[in-house]
């Protein structure tokens, strides 16, 4: 069993175990995996964060255990650890971020914004992230840090890519707004909004991108074959386990798992392609695409693989004429 350093009760006082509904070996082993110790990040500290990830993903339904523990263990934990940490205000913790995530930021914001990673819109987009993600305000510490979004299934680069990218988009928004305005002759020209970083959640064409995606995971879903269609839909849409699946299609759980991921990949690949389609989306709009359809699960695989009716062709078979 992992050491707990500076640990202390969860909320209402509960054992974190019983907080999250899993056996407490099984978050044992979470925590040991998300390596939380090296920040000093408590199992309770957590333990928390996990909590909020759950709240999130399963809002209105009460999943069976097995399918909790599941869920937990397809997030990234020593990237939710660090988040969690950071959030926490432990200074090594923030010290390896900004060691570690500054670079890549840098790169990023440069894929965005079409420039080198050395320029100067590249940089100051990436920067003025940190300040958000430590949460500044006036030049003082608060507690509106970014990082209290994060605890969803995506990684933290991706997450962080995805700020990115929505804070360029809506930066261009305002831009455009402010250049329809005519200006006349001899009149100083208007200075540029300044652009804060929002919470994902708050982006007001965030229901347009998610329609984009669903529309694109709907095509590259028909293009699939019937084997990784069936696969798909017993993960996602019927919720069954990874050992589950091998038993039903005859494979083993390792295989399943393995051809989950290649799915997965395959399926990204040809989201992409369809996204890249007429109206054309831009690489930082396909990002925010990705990032809003991570959250929250907002898609319902139900409704794409919808329960065979008797007497109804199964997945894959075609009707006879």
């Amino acid at each position: 069993m992992p050491h707990r350093p500076h640990d202390r009760p969860a909320p209402e006082h509960r054992d974190p175990s019983q907080l999250l509904g899993v056996p407490e070996a099984i978050l044992d082993s979470l925590y040991l995996e998300s390596s939380a110790e090296q920040w000093g990040l408590a199992l309770a500290q957590f333990a928390a964060a996990l909590e909020r990830s759950l709240r999130k993903r399963f809002a209105d339904v009460s999943p069976a255990r097995d399918h909790l523990v599941e869920y937990l263990q397809t997030l990234y934990l020593q990237d939710l650890a660090l988040a969690a940490a950071c959030l926490e205000g432990s200074e090594s913790a923030w010290e390896y971020f900004v060691r570690e995530y500054r670079s890549p930021l840098r790169a990023a914001a440069g894929a965005i914004t079409k420039g080198s990673r050395a320029g100067a819109n590249a940089q100051e987009l990436a920067d003025s992230l940190f300040a958000e993600l430590f949460g500044l305000v006036d030049g003082k510490r608060g507690e509106r840090s970014l990082f209290r979004y994060f605890h969803r299934r995506s990684s933290l680069k991706t997450w962080l890519r995805a700020i990115l990218a929505q804070r360029h988009v809506d930066c261009l928004r305002e831009s455009r707004r402010w250049e329809s305005f005519d200006q006349g002759d001899g009149e100083e020209p208007k200075p540029l909004p300044e652009c804060h970083v929002a919470p994902p959640s708050l982006d007001p064409h965030r229901e347009r991108y998610l329609q984009r995606f669903v529309a694109a995971l709907q095509l590259s879903l028909a293009s699939l074959d019937r084997s990784d269609r069936q696969r798909l839909e017993l993960y996602y849409a019927r919720q069954k386990t990874l050992a589950e699946i091998g038993r039903q299609i005859g494979e083993h759980e390792s295989s399943v798992s393995r051809n989950l991921d290649r799915i997965r990949h395959e399926l990204r690949a040809r989201i992409e392609e369809h996204l890249h389609g007429e109206p054309a989306l831009s690489e930082a709009e396909i990002a925010l695409c990705f990032q809003y359809a991570a959250e929250d699960a907002p898609i319902d695989f139900r409704n794409l693989f919808p329960e065979k009716q008797p007497g109804k062709p199964g997945l894959g078979r075609k009707e006879s004429s």
